[in-house]
C-alpha cells in the first residue's frame, strides 16, 4: 500500500489521498474499533460531523472532527451526503458542495460500519477497553479490569504510541490499540512494553513508560510528543527526550494562559526567529549558538539582546531565564503544529 501511495503522488495527488483514506480505515477495521472511533475517523478526514442510524436494535450516533459526541435532532441528509445498505445508514454532515474525497469516505466507512457490526460487538457506552485505560477520570480499579482485558499486566511496564489517524507505518507492532477522542481530534493509540524498538512510522510520539495504572499518563505525554513532530525532519518524538518538561505541557489545557509563548510568538515572526531560538535553546555558550544557527557571534549576541527586550527577561546567561525560553518554545511548538492536519495531497505522512 505505501509503495503504491508513493507512486500514486507522482501520478495524481487527489487518488494519492483517496488512498488514504481507504488504508485509514483498514488499519481501523484491524484494530477492531468500535463505532465511535470508526466515526471520528470519517469526521476527521471530512473535517465536517458523521453520523450513522441502524433499525436493529434502534440507535443513533453523531460525532464531531474531534470525536465528540453531537447531541439534538437527528437529519440524515440526501445522498451523496449519505449510504445505507443492510440496514445501516452512515453520513456526512457538508454544508455546501461535496469535497472531491467525500464519496469514498462514505464507501468506507460504510463497509467498515457494516464489517463491526457484522461481527456482533456492540459497546452502547461508546467504549472499549483502551479508551478506559487511558482515560483518568476512570477509577483505577475499573481501569486495571480493562488493562487485564487487554492482556496489560499489573506491575509491568508499558508505553502508549500515539498517532493521527493518517500516519504512515513501514511497521506496525501487535499491540492493544484503538482511536480515542482527545481535545485535538481522534488519536490512533497502541500500547507497547516499556523496552519496545524503535518503531518506523511517521508522524508518531511516544510516551512515557508507566506501570498500567498509570497509562493514561503515557498517552497523555505521548499526545504531546506527537504534536512536537514536524515531519519530514521529525518524524517522531519520544517524550523521555524532555523528561519532567512534557509531563509539565501535557497539565495544560489547551486553552492555558501562557504569556512567555504570547511574548516568543512575537520573536518567531522574524525570518530569523525559529532558527535563533533553536539554537539558544540547544546550545551552551552564544558562541556555540551561533555556529548552530549559522551566523557570526555578534550577530547572534545582537539577536539574543533583541530577544530578551521582547521577552522582558535575560533568555539566556540567566538559568531561570534559560528554562524559561526553553518551556515558552516549547509550547510556541505545540501552539503552531500542524502534524494533525490532513496532508495536502501529494505530500506523503512523515516524509516517506
Amino acid at each position: 500500500m505505501q509503495e503504491l501511495l508513493g507512486r500514486l503522488s507522482a501520478l495524481d495527488p487527489g487518488a494519492s489521498l483517496g488512498l488514504r483514506v481507504i488504508a485509514c480505515f483498514d488499519e481501523l477495521v484491524v484494530g477492531n474499533v468500535n463505532s465511535r472511533a470508526l466515526l471520528s475517523a470519517a469526521a476527521s478526514l471530512a473535517g465536517c460531523n458523521a453520523g450513522y442510524c441502524q433499525d436493529l436494535p434502534a440507535r443513533t450516533m453523531r460525532v464531531t472532527p474531534r470525536g465528540e459526541l453531537v447531541d439534538g435532532p437527528v437529519v440524515v441528509p440526501p445522498q451523496p451526503s449519505s449510504a445505507t445498505a443492510d440496514g445501516l445508514t452512515v453520513w456526512i454532515e457538508r454544508s455546501g458542495p461535496a469535497h472531491a474525497n467525500d464519496a469514498i469516505i462514505l464507501e468506507r466507512l460504510a463497509l467498515s460500519m457494516r464489517i463491526r457490526h457484522g461481527r456482533g460487538h456492540r459497546d452502547l457506552d461508546g467504549r472499549r477497553a483502551l479508551g478506559l485505560v487511558l482515560d483518568r477520570a476512570v477509577p483505577v480499579e475499573d481501569r486495571r479490569t480493562a488493562a487485564a482485558r487487554l492482556g496489560l499486566v499489573p506491575g509491568t511496564r508499558h508505553r502508549v504510541v500515539a498517532a493521527p489517524l493518517f500516519a504512515v507505518w513501514d511497521e506496525h507492532p501487535t499491540a492493544a490499540e484503538d482511536v480515542v477522542p482527545t481535545p485535538y481530534g481522534p488519536i490512533h493509540a497502541l500500547v507497547v512494553p516499556h523496552d519496545h524498538p524503535p518503531i518506523a512510522a511517521g508522524p508518531i510520539g511516544v510516551g512515557v513508560a508507566t506501570t498500567v495504572e498509570h497509562l493514561h499518563r503515557s498517552f497523555a505525554t505521548a499526545v504531546v510528543a506527537l504534536r512536537l513532530c514536524a515531519p519530514p525532519g521529525t518524524p517522531s518524538v519520544d517524550a523521555d527526550r524532555y523528561g519532567g518538561l512534557i509531563g509539565l505541557l501535557a497539565d495544560l489545557p489547551p486553552d492555558a494562559d501562557q504569556p512567555d509563548v504570547d511574548a516568543l510568538a512575537e520573536v518567531m515572526a522574524h525570518p530569523w526567529g525559529p532558527s535563533t531560538v533553536d539554537a539558544l535553546v540547544r546550545a551552551g555558550s552564544v558562541r556555540q549558538a551561533a555556529r548552530l544557527a549559522g551566523v557570526h557571534h555578534s550577530t547572534l549576541q545582537q539577536r539574543l539582546d533583541g530577544v530578551g527586550d521582547i521577552l522582558g527577561f535575560d533568555p539566556f546567561d540567566d538559568g531561570i531565564g534559560r528554562t524559561r525560553l526553553g518551556i515558552a518554545y516549547l509550547g510556541w511548538r505545540l501552539r503552531t503544529s500542524r502534524v494533525l492536519d490532513l496532508p495536502a495531497p501529494g505530500r506523503t505522512p512523515g516524509g516517506r
